[in-house]
């Protein structure tokens, strides 16, 4: 059965299907939170969402931002675990956490970011020696706990409270509840599967050997703990009224991230907005609004900024160190050095 579901997909793939259901997806999710958005907000006052923003307490504000900074350190579990799986434990921590939070946080505001934050992975770790299946690989596995993660908060999430998942895809309760456990009995079969022999996915170059049993679990563990901060942030920052419990916002705030992801829109932008508004109806609209344009504040732009500064200043330094490098080595017989050979042999990444 596994060999005709590859055979399927190598056929998808050949003649570009899954690529232009991807795209009709996309536009067809935009076009839908599109028309959401100007049915919910029309009526809004721009006034009384600023009074909302102006009114929220700075403790909150501070709390919020801690359980996004928990988050973003969570994130950089992703990569560490990813490099090590792939045998480059050679590179250390500090990169790992340096490649994972930059490209995240560009990925997550720019779109695309299978692309963008491939392309950020690249530039950092290309200067330690790996190359771009090495990267490829990297990105495969990150995404993977990602989804394990999701998988995980969603199921148990929706199995324990189904109605919140009803808010936003209109299905009956009972419906969702069995989607729910579909969702942690394929999850659960997923770790026995990985648990019981090596399993290896892609051919040649690309083969990547998948976590065992408890690896994955650790996966879980890290995707879970990450989407949980995220959650948390956004619970601090929507209205206290009605209070509808943390399991309905994380439900509903995990539910429209994964629809934001896959619209591929910069930040999500429209359509995770649309998911929370349609989600959390029960809120004002102003201070609800308010609310997530803190988040995005929060975990969107700030994030970003920081990322741009710390790679700019990584650029100038590496500039800096390979300017200097034929004056070291000037000489009839020096041979010019291309970074990642000038840190293997020198010993000094520094950034």
């Amino acid at each position: 059965m596994l060999e005709a579901i590859r055979r399927a997909i190598a056929f998808l793939r050949q003649k570009q299907v899954l690529h232009k259901l991807g795209v009709v997806i996309s536009i067809t999710v935009i076009g839908i939170a599109c028309y959401v958005l100007y049915h919910m907000l029309r009526g809004i006052d721009a006034n009384e969402v600023i009074e909302a923003i102006k009114s929220t307490e700075p403790r909150q504000i501070a709390l919020a931002a801690l359980f996004v900074a928990a988050g973003y350190f969570t994130l950089t579990f992703y990569d560490l675990f990813a490099v090590r799986a792939i045998g480059h434990a050679h590179v250390p921590y500090r990169i790992n956490a340096l490649a994972a939070f930059t490209s995240y946080s560009i990925g997550h505001n720019v779109g695309a970011s299978v692309f963008t934050g491939g392309a950020v992975r690249y530039r950092i770790y290309s200067a330690w020696g790996l190359n771009a299946i090495d990267v490829a690989k990297i990105c495969f596995l990150a995404g993977l706990t990602f989804w394990l993660g999701n998988a995980a908060v969603l199921g148990l999430g929706i199995a324990y409270h189904p109605e919140a998942a009803a808010n936003i895809d209109q299905l009956p309760p009972w419906l969702n509840r069995g989607l729910a456990f579909a969702i942690i009995i394929a999850l659960v079969a997923y770790v026995v599967w990985v648990w019981t022999q090596p399993r290896v996915v892609g051919r040649g170059p690309w083969t990547v050997t998948l976590p065992g049993g408890p690896l994955t679990l650790l996966q879980v563990a890290i995707g879970i703990v990450d989407l949980g901060f995220c959650a948390l942030a956004m619970y601090v920052l929507v209205p206290d009224e009605p209070n509808l419990g943390f399991v309905v916002v994380a439900v509903i705030f995990v539910s429209a991230t994964l629809l934001g992801f896959a619209s591929h829109s910069p930040g999500g932008l429209g359509v995770f907005d649309a998911a929370m508004l349609v989600g959390l109806w029960q809120m004002d609209r102003e201070d609800l609004l308010g609310g997530m344009l803190l988040f995005r504040l929060l975990y969107y732009i700030a994030p970003f900024v920081i990322s741009v500064i710390l790679l700019t200043f990584r650029e100038v330094i590496l500039g800096a160190r390979l300017k200097r490098l034929p004056q070291a080595d000037s000489g009839p017989h020096a041979e010019p050095q291309h970074e990642a050979v000038y840190v293997r042999k020198r010993g000094e990444p520094g950034v």
